[in-house]
């Protein structure tokens, strides 16, 4: 380092057979248009770690015989049509750490003898320019690090090249060093392109693809649906209805996150490059990635509470003792959806961990804070499981034979305990897949972790109101009902519909009424505890809560 800040137009001139030039680590930030003329027999020149904000292209056109050029570590940010075009003898040519944000397509197109361009760009998406299959890059990570030492000894030998020595001949180097390069490519962009930094497409393979889309669909339709029926009327609903609601309403925002995606993925199919860099410094990326996390943890902690829920109910039902209040219910969900949506927002405090791929989805390698992050939260979701498996056992332990059909509701226990079962499978992959970063296991394929993150994550989403709507009797009874209130509006828009027989009116009347009084006895005559002498525990309320509960057979 010698501190220079300025070069003089003709300083050089006179050097017709200089073939090597050092002015690395200098303060150079202006090259004259002259400065190299007369330089024809230069084979080498390091600009490398100078101030230089823009490429020096007069300077460069009378080095017709330079073979080796470094402008690395500059503040470069441009890079003019055709600056390279005199440069028909350039074989190396190093342009990383720089601040250059684009590089247009036929920028080195004049290079025709260049074996390795080494350059950095912002983002891996800038890469793709170059023309080079994703297959050739690979992403840094603990599942494909054996696969880059090939392309870190061409680093090295790049090196090797910049800082040749003097009793060796630079051709001969550049023979050896071009033989090196005929089983790699010429271009060596980072960061690069791969798995998760597609050039393409953005879900990869159409297994993928189908599969995110039926989830999406599904997710949305299917929650929407037993959404309407649970909450078909305001005037009551059972504490165990009322998670399996709130549980489709979550679920669903699981199905407006992999339906971003999905569209995303569509809109861009075959160019994600020119998009990739947009989507995943915009506000749609962190929005997918807040719903996914929320959605996922939210219907990890109301399931518990379902399945807690349950143990408590049958316990209760089994010795006459008083319920939960719904109030009580109501405050726990709102608790439990707190925690999720705390847990969803810390990484947007990070900032880091939604938009580190396209996926938006915190990946479990790379950065030490996002693993911590996805293992904290398989240990979380480990102990609600395990939290689950231990209630529904005692249950189950409890319970004599034959007694759980014998229980008025014992469709809602068979249900969770079904939503617990497939729910527990399909976390198993998501938590192997964690701790696998975490133990630096690289036997898992890229493509498998994005199956297991795109697919698997949100699988439960569409899984959960399906086992509700085919195997659950309350459902049938809910569509029944909602058709009936769809019934009766429609016919009340339309009051000429309405003229039919009084007598046949004032008979379904008197049946529907003493029905309801015959329900309300039975109601009363449950809940009633048999040592009571006292009625004024059970507050008339509670009896009118339960006429509108109707009894469904275990099935």
């Amino acid at each position: 380092m010698n501190n220079i800040s300025q070069l003089p137009p003709s300083l050089l001139h006179s050097l017709h057979f200089l073939e090597e030039l050092r002015l690395d680590a200098n303060h150079i930030s202006y090259v004259p248009p002259s400065c190299f003329s007369g330089l024809h027999s230069l084979r080498h020149l390091w600009l490398d770690d100078n101030a230089l904000t823009e490429v020096p292209v007069q300077a460069f056109r009378s080095l017709s015989a330079l073979q080796a050029m470094t402008l690395a570590l500059n503040k470069i940010h441009h890079i003019p049509d055709l600056a390279f075009g005199n440069l028909s003898s350039l074989v190396v040519f190093d342009l990383r750490h720089n601040e250059i944000y684009e590089i247009k397509a036929g920028t080195f197109q004049q290079l025709f003898n260049l074996r390795s361009l080494i350059i950095e760009m912002p983002y891996a998406y800038q890469c793709c320019a170059f023309g080079v299959c994703e297959n050739i890059y690979k992403i840094s990570t603990p599942w494909n690090k054996g696969d880059n030492n090939s392309v870190d000894d061409l680093h090295k030998k790049d090196t090797g090249l910049l800082q040749v020595q003097d009793e060796r001949d630079l051709e001969d180097f550049l023979l050896d060093f071009e033989e090196d390069l005929k089983s790699l490519h010429s271009v060596q962009c980072s960061p690069s392109p791969g798995p998760f930094k597609p050039c393409d497409h953005l879900f990869g393979s159409w297994l993928i693809r189908i599969g995110v889309w039926a989830i999406a669909v599904l997710a949305l339709s299917c929650n929407a649906l037993v959404t309407s029926t649970v909450f078909r009327t305001t005037l009551y609903i059972s504490s165990i209805k009322l998670l399996i609601g709130v549980i489709a309403v979550v679920n669903m925002l699981m199905g407006v996150s992999s339906a971003m995606l999905a569209v995303v993925d569509t809109f861009t199919f075959g160019s994600f490059a020119q998009h990739g860099a947009w989507w995943e410094d915009g506000v749609g990326c962190q929005v997918v990635g807040f719903l996914s996390i929320f959605a996922s943890e939210s219907s990890v902690f109301l399931l518990t509470l379902a399945a807690l829920e349950r143990g408590f109910s049958v316990k209760c039902s089994s010795k006459f003792e008083t319920k939960t209040p719904l109030s009580s219910l109501k405050v726990i969900i709102l608790l439990c959806v707190l925690l999720a949506l705390t847990i969803a927002t810390v990484p947007l405090l990070g900032g880091s961990e939604f938009n580190a791929s396209p996926l938006c989805l915190p990946l479990p390698f790379g950065e030490p804070s996002t693993t911590g992050y996805m293992v904290a939260l398989v240990l979380l979701n480990s102990l609600c499981f395990l939290i689950m498996t231990i209630a529904y056992t005692k249950l189950y332990c409890n319970l004599e034979k034959g007694d759980l059909e014998n229980l008025w509701d014992c469709s809602m226990v068979k249900h969770i305990a079904l939503l617990l079962f497939t729910n527990c499978i399909l976390y198993c992959p998501v938590a192997f897949l964690s701790f696998s970063s975490l133990l630096n296991l690289t036997f898992i394929s890229p493509e498998v972790i994005k199956f297991i993150l795109l697919v698997i994550v949100p699988l439960p989403a569409c899984l959960n109101p399906l086992l509700y709507i085919v195997f659950n009797p309350h459902f049938k009874e809910d569509m029944g009902s909602l058709g009936k209130q769809t019934c009766f509006w429609t016919r009340s828009k339309h009051p000429s519909l309405l003229s039919i027989n009084s007598d046949d009116v004032e008979k379904r009347s008197c049946d529907s009424t003493q029905a309801l009084v015959a329900f309300t006895h039975a109601s009363i005559a449950y809940d009633l505890p048999s040592n009571s002498g006292s009625s004024s525990a059970y507050p008339m309320t509670e009896s009118c809560h339960l006429s509108s509960e109707v009894f469904v057979p275990c099935l």
